[in-house]
């Protein structure tokens, strides 16, 4: 049985007086001990999706319009508070994409860890485990570091923090939302090779959101491309970023920076992500797409399965193709 099964998933918000779709059919699984990139520019759906996991979206502004949410088979959006309370922290846990801004500013950051401990795992709720959690995640001088308050320590530090909390409750899922943004290069790798040390020592499973491909090839099993609100192409990692099947996937890997390979201009992909409510009709990526037809625009496609394990939005394309040709 699948960790987390996501069927269908459909998320909406309300603007003005009309009801905007923010995910549409998003459908995508992870196994135990799997870890799983959902890659994307940003305004594509990815956070929303990753926070609908744990029902973390206000209800309103958000509503779940269909889809379900099944975590170790159970439907995480037909449950009661007190459920989705035993769920949050104790089998899915959060790295969110700001720690500066989740982290308390008042508190010590010793004391946010504790109190993670007192709700999920109260008989570990002890200073001596707050200090071995900050240890595990590389941080130096724990004892003395549990005493700072988060102003006093460096992103990357901070971030590290985020992690010993999430993980303090030995959760089954670690939900990692762009954990390295705003990170430099050398803290970026630090970040994961831990997060990677983690997964092997704990046995946990990890989601992984990010817009960058350039960092999926260093921890990913899998991989899921999202484009407006829609999964476009998955497929086993090295599948996918030597042999891509969407064009939309092409062109993120195309538009990433290789060391060795200097060039005049970095290739980017033309105009946007549309925004939700505006989508176009036929295939959301074919106002930007190199390779684009006339039944493109009118007709949308699906995800259908293709040979290895992969699945992918486009009836034209195929595994191996390259955007410009």
């Amino acid at each position: 049985m699948p960790l987390l099964s996501i069927h269908d998933l459909e998320v909406e918000f309300r603007l003005n007086d009309r009801w905007v779709r923010a995910v549409d059919g998003v459908s995508f699984s992870i196994e135990p001990g799997e870890t799983l990139c959902l890659v994307g520019e940003s305004g594509c759906g990815k956070s929303v999706t990753a926070l609908s996991i744990g029902r973390l979206l206000p209800e309103p502004p958000a509503r779940y319009s269909g889809g379900r949410i099944e975590v170790e088979g159970h439907d995480i959006l037909s449950m009661s508070p007190r459920e989705l309370q035993r769920i949050r922290g104790g089998v899915v846990s959060y790295v969110f994409q700001e720690p500066a801004a989740a982290l308390n500013p008042v508190f010590r950051v010793g004391s946010q860890i504790l109190e993670t401990l007192q709700i999920h795992r109260p008989a570990k709720a002890t200073q001596a485990e707050v200090v071995r959690l900050l240890g595990d995640v590389g941080i130096p001088d724990p004892e003395r570091r549990a005493r700072s308050y988060p102003h006093e320590l460096s992103g990357g530090m901070q971030q590290r923090v985020m992690i010993a909390m999430a993980i303090a409750t030995e959760p089954r899922l670690l939900i990692a939302d762009e954990p390295t943004t705003a990170l430099d290069v050398t803290i970026q790798a630090q970040i994961l090779e831990l997060l990677k040390d983690l997964k092997q020592r704990l046995g946990m499973a990890i989601l992984l959101i990010t817009h960058n491909l350039g960092l999926v090839g260093e921890i990913a099993d899998r991989v899921a491309v999202m484009y407006a609100g829609q999964i476009v192409e998955t497929a086993p990692v090295g599948s996918l970023l030597h042999a891509p099947a969407h064009p939309y996937t092409r062109a993120l890997i195309q538009s990433v920076p290789e060391l060795g390979h200097p060039r005049e201009r970095l290739i980017a992909i033309p105009g946007t992500v549309p925004m939700p409510g505006t989508w176009p009709a036929g295939c959301r990526f074919a106002p930007r797409c190199p390779v684009v037809q006339d039944d493109c625009r009118t007709l949308a496609p699906s995800l259908k399965s293709i040979a290895g394990n992969r699945s992918v939005r486009c009836p034209h394309s195929a595994p191996g193709s390259t955007a410009s040709s």
